[in-house]
């Protein structure tokens, strides 16, 4: 038997080695696996950086329009105001998409490319009406969504572009609605959440809910390490009994 014991003592050397890399392992990969989800985008934190993004297209050549069709020196003003701010927004919203690696619309939609045509075509005091209604239910359309995805995202360059974007369409809808042409009595119904938001809300807060995935994920790799660390440690146990 004693030709035995060198190999059974260099087995069992290998054993201890393993459950030293398997303990170290459980400091590493839960931590990798929390981590991850940061820097993914979800449904929601890219509605919103759409959402900023083609606000601008269409809003920066709408108040041109604005500052030099208006009617009202009061919409000549925030015509002009409004696009200047949508250009610092859409900036911010360009640098943002950036810095996370994805891509943005170039051009606006076919809806708000309507909305422009209808601006320039129109004239005088139609124009003033047309341009404050369409932008004001286009802020008000945006407004609970930034809010939502502020509320909810865990990524920190969507929560600040949501916290910059708050501010400036706060500031528009008070500057449209201090023309005395908003018609209060046509703004879509307001609802909790906005129609227009449900599947943004509902993906927010899905992820806020489930964890998006983090923990399903964190709970296997401790079970896997948990298992081979106690297979492990009994087959070192009955090898060291035996010696």
């Amino acid at each position: 038997m004693a030709p035995l014991e060198p190999a059974r003592r260099r087995l069992a050397h290998r054993m201890m080695l393993l459950l030293v890399t398997l303990v170290a392992g459980l400091g590493v990969l839960p931590g990798t696996a929390y981590a991850a989800p940061a820097s993914q985008l979800n449904a929601a934190d890219m509605t919103l950086l759409n959402g900023v993004r083609l606000a601008g297209l269409w809003e920066m050549p709408a108040g041109q329009l604005a500052a030099e069709k208006g009617r009202s020196t009061r919409v000549r003003e925030i015509g002009a105001e409004i696009s200047r701010q949508h250009g610092v927004l859409d900036q911010l919203v360009v640098d943002a998409a950036n810095k996370l690696g994805t891509s943005l619309p170039t051009e606006p939609t076919a809806e708000q490319k309507g909305w422009l045509t209808e601006m320039q075509n129109a004239t005088g005091a139609r124009f003033d009406q047309i341009f404050v209604t369409r932008l004001r239910v286009a802020h008000g359309k945006i407004f609970p969504v930034i809010g939502a995805v502020r509320a909810s995202t865990r990524d920190p360059i969507v929560r600040k572009l949501a916290d910059e974007a708050n501010r400036f369409v706060g500031d528009h809808m008070a500057m449209l609605e201090s023309t005395g042409l908003v018609r209060w009595q046509q703004l879509p119904p307001a609802a909790l959440p906005p129609a227009q938001s449900d599947s943004l809300v509902a993906a927010a807060a899905a992820n806020v809910g489930t964890g998006g995935g983090a923990e399903v994920s964190t709970t296997v790799v401790w079970a896997v390490f948990l298992l081979a660390l106690a297979t492990g440690g009994f087959a070192t146990w009955r090898l060291l009994r035996r010696t």
